[in-house]
């Protein structure tokens, strides 16, 4: 009678063949899963680098813009096509990583890269048309740059931080504009037509214009928008902005918003020493020349 194997001599024994385990092959999908998501995960923190560091240079070339309301320059325009063509691509690469439960899952990830391309395209949007990019009109941006992999959510609270940030390129742009123009930079507002010139014609439209030239009180332009009142204006509606306490949201709104007042009170501060220096000397100063100079011994006994 042979000897009777043992359950340690059947596993020792390599041309036996082993029943495959239920846990093993359950833990071994595991292992799968988490390679899975380390993987896609560094795919998602490397192009919200490269998205970051794209919208950075796209904004310290859109710096040098130096009128409001008005098309961007074609040389700002060439210099930023490499930056646009970057951005994009990196949008495309890892849209379909952050398609359904996804694109929360990951939002931590790419949400530096979110805000920040959402500073340069709400400063660009402002440039050519002195004013704020909407929402929708961003996340339809962002979402247009998916491809076939699918559009990338552009969430509230990305929207919201970005446009605190644009706040600080308004601040370097109108800055810099005054230091150059000695002016605050803004557009002229356009006249809004009188309701019933859209209406009339003829001899009522020849009438219309004759009343208005003999009154001359719609030959008044409207007022001149800059720069500031529209920092101040946002800077109105930034504050009544209440997010929900005890998220990170909240935080980050609570830190930003100090720097918001800092960089509108700038503004301020440089538009009041420019004013100043503009009533001590007006337009058109020059010094007196013929005055003669004090003698060197009287400026040492001064």
């Amino acid at each position: 009678m042979g000897k009777k194997r043992t359950f340690e001599d059947t596993m020792d024994d390599p041309s036996k063949p082993q029943s495959a385990s239920p846990i093993v092959a359950m833990f071994e999908g595991f292992r799968s899963e988490l390679d899975e998501h380390h993987d896609r995960r560094e795919r998602v923190i490397k192009a919200s680098r490269d998205i970051t560091a794209a919208s950075k240079k796209l904004i310290f070339s859109l710096q040098r813009v130096r009128k409001l309301n008005h098309p961007i320059p074609l040389f700002v325009v060439k210099a930023n096509a490499q930056y646009w063509q970057t951005i994009e691509s990196q949008y495309r690469a890892i849209s379909s990583d952050l398609q359904r439960l996804n694109a929360y899952r990951y939002r931590s990830n790419i949400t530096g890269g979110n805000q920040e391309f959402m500073e340069a395209l709400s400063f660009q949007h402002y440039l050519e048309t002195q004013s704020l990019i909407s929402y929708e009109e961003a996340g339809h941006r962002i979402a247009s740059m998916g491809g076939e992999g699918g559009s990338v959510l552009l969430t509230p609270e990305d929207y919201i931080l970005g446009i605190f940030d644009m706040v600080g390129e308004l601040m370097r742009f109108a800055i810099t504009s005054m230091a150059t123009s000695g002016k605050l930079p803004g557009g002229e507002s356009r006249r809004q037509k009188h309701p019933r010139e859209e209406t009339s014609g003829g001899q009522d439209a020849d009438k219309m214009e004759l009343d208005r030239q003999v009154s001359g009180q719609d030959e008044q332009k409207p007022p001149r928008r800059d720069v500031l009142a529209d920092l101040r204006e946002l800077r109105l509606h930034l504050e009544g902005f209440d997010p929900p306490l005890g998220e990170k949201f909240a935080d980050d709104v609570d830190k930003k918003i100090v720097v918001m007042r800092q960089c509108v009170e700038k503004v301020e501060t440089a538009l009041y020493g420019l004013v100043m220096r503009g009533q001590e000397r007006p337009k058109g100063w020059i010094p007196d020349l013929t005055e003669q100079r004090r003698a060197p011994e009287q400026v040492e006994g001064y």
